[in-house]
């Protein structure tokens, strides 16, 4: 009995110290970690002069990772090869830096991390951490501030380099496309504003640059850029407001490529709009060419007839000033078919046209054999133009609310430039009540004119627009309801679009505004909307 009960006693005391040892090895569920790590100490310290060595170790209180590194990190002035840093992906109580470059004399460095530097948990940030040295007596401690904004959209780009160019001897005009600054930083993903620190006093040119490649060089094709007019002195206490803008692309032709028979592709960068293109062989008796426009991509495609006899050939194509011979070799390709289809929704608005295009330039076109007929089957009048370039015919006529249009186009309405016509053509459109749609007027206070009028969607895209020599009021009628933006742009030359800026040139983009508050158009509802410019 003893026995047994000393037994039992012995069981006890190890289910008792199992479930102690349990209960101590389960997670609490504690708080979570919050706090950023912290530095111990940096080898060399922080703000060292006369700095000549080639390794930084900086040591924290826990394990830390970089995160992002190649974005959050910004080096002023910036290192060529870039230095080493580590870990990466990986944890250490230490982060080394390796230096490549041949260092400046008398140059104040300035690494600043973002936040990239986290501990290796639960990634909470060691914010904007600055490792600073110089190469000289004393650390260079100017600084230039300012924002950044945009000068088309709303809200400005993330990352953009913000960056000085020291007025020297070596400075030129173009110093931006190929030569990287003296001092940059950056207004990494979270800040419109910008500070860039430890500079020397003297006269720099101040530049911004969304800059894609991180080359912190200016490529038109890629980047946005901005900059101040003329030159800034430091030190100085002014904050400088800078607009990005992309450039208008400086035109160029691609090489011609055959896509269809007697139909070649030119592609292009920037403004097509005064291209010609000019065969260079002797033409053919009664060689006709057309020129029409990919709606989709930057290509015009070049039309002719008859076929030419060659293996290849050279083409001029001129832009103003821009002047290139291009060589087109050819190839046996069969010809476009000839498809005919109306571009208009079948729902259309009270001031949409129908537009009617096909897949090979129209030539001639009957007007005669289109009937228009409402849903009471009486004759609607319509009046036509075309748009050669985009190759659209238009259909303009008189729409009523909750009307159903039937349209027929009869054989032989059109011709292509091949001489091919068209089969019977139906097509229909119907329209909605007019207090399916809504209105808005707007009035604007200390406007400068000319000026144009927008009203665009959440993502930028322009729905309705008016242009305005003077003062006056601008309604729009009979919109799709949704959310608008309240777009204006002061258009000084007066050509009816927004100009962007040059830098070369040293042009600022024509300046717009927006109304912060969202308009609301309901359908049945007309919102008046005052907007005030600022000076």
């Amino acid at each position: 009995m003893r026995k047994n009960v000393l037994q039992s006693l012995i069981i006890l005391i190890i289910i008792s110290m199992m479930v102690s040892c349990a209960n101590r090895g389960t997670p609490s569920g504690g708080p979570k970690d919050e706090e950023a790590p912290l530095i111990i100490k940096s080898s060399p310290a922080n703000l060292t002069t006369n700095f000549k060595g080639k390794e930084i170790k900086i040591y924290f209180n826990e394990y830390v990772k970089t995160k992002n590194l190649q974005k959050q990190l910004i080096i002023s002035p910036p290192m060529d090869p870039e230095p080493t840093v580590t870990p990466l992906g990986t944890a250490s109580k230490y982060i080394t830096i390796i230096i490549n470059d041949t260092l400046d004399d008398n140059t104040t460095y300035a690494f600043n991390f973002g936040q990239s530097i986290v501990d290796n948990n639960e990634e909470n940030p060691y914010d904007y951490y600055r490792y600073v040295f110089s190469t000289g007596d004393y650390i260079d401690s100017l600084s230039v501030k300012g924002q950044i904004l945009d000068a088309e959209k709303r809200s400005p780009e993330e990352f953009v380099s913000v960056m000085l160019y020291e007025r020297d001897s070596t400075y030129t005009d173009s110093i931006v496309y190929k030569n990287k600054p003296k001092y940059i930083t950056n207004t990494l993903d979270s800040l419109t504003t910008f500070s860039i620190d430890n500079i020397k006093p003297g006269t720099y040119k101040l530049v911004a640059l969304k800059d894609e490649n991180g080359n912190f060089t200016f490529q038109q094709d890629n980047d946005k850029i901005g900059f101040y007019e003329g030159f800034i002195t430091a030190p100085t206490d002014e904050n400088y407001t800078i607009k990005l803008f992309k450039e208008e692309i400086n035109f160029d032709a691609k090489k011609p490529r055959q896509v269809a028979g007697q139909k070649i592709a030119f592609g292009y960068e920037g403004d097509y709009k005064t291209m010609e293109i000019e065969l260079l062989d002797n033409k053919p008796e009664g060689f006709t060419t057309r020129v029409t426009k990919d709606p989709n991509a930057d290509t015009l495609y070049y039309w002719y007839k008859p076929k030419l006899e060659l293996d290849s050939t050279q083409f001029i194509v001129r832009n103003k000033t821009f002047i290139d011979t291009l060589k087109h070799r050819f190839r046996t390709i069969d010809k476009d078919s000839l498809t005919i289809k109306m571009l208009s929704s079948g729902t259309l608005g009270f001031s949409e046209d129908v537009q009617i295009t096909g897949s090979i330039p129209f030539v001639k076109f009957d007007e005669k054999q289109i009937k228009i007929l409402d849903k009471d089957s009486l004759d609607v009048p319509f009046k036509t133009t075309f748009n050669s370039l985009d190759n659209v015919y238009s259909l303009q006529f008189e729409k009523q609310e909750k009307q159903q249009y039937k349209m027929t186009l009869l054989p032989g309405t059109f011709e292509d430039f091949f001489g091919n016509v068209n089969d019977t053509l139906n097509y229909s459109a119907k329209t909605k009540l007019y207090s399916d749609y809504s209105n808005i007027r707007v009035t604007l206070r200390n406007m400068t004119y000319p000026a144009i009028v927008q009203l665009t969607n959440d993502k930028g895209d322009v729905k309705y627009e008016q242009f305005a020599t003077e003062e006056r009021l601008f309604d729009f009628r009979n919109l799709t309801p949704g959310d608008y933006y309240l777009k204006v742009i002061f258009d000084t030359n007066g050509n009816q679009k927004w100009d962007s800026g040059n830098y070369l040139k040293q042009l600022q983009a024509e300046r717009i505004s927006y109304k912060t508050e969202i308009i609301e158009a309901r359908a049945n509802w007309d919102p008046v909307e005052e907007f005030t410019l600022l000076d």
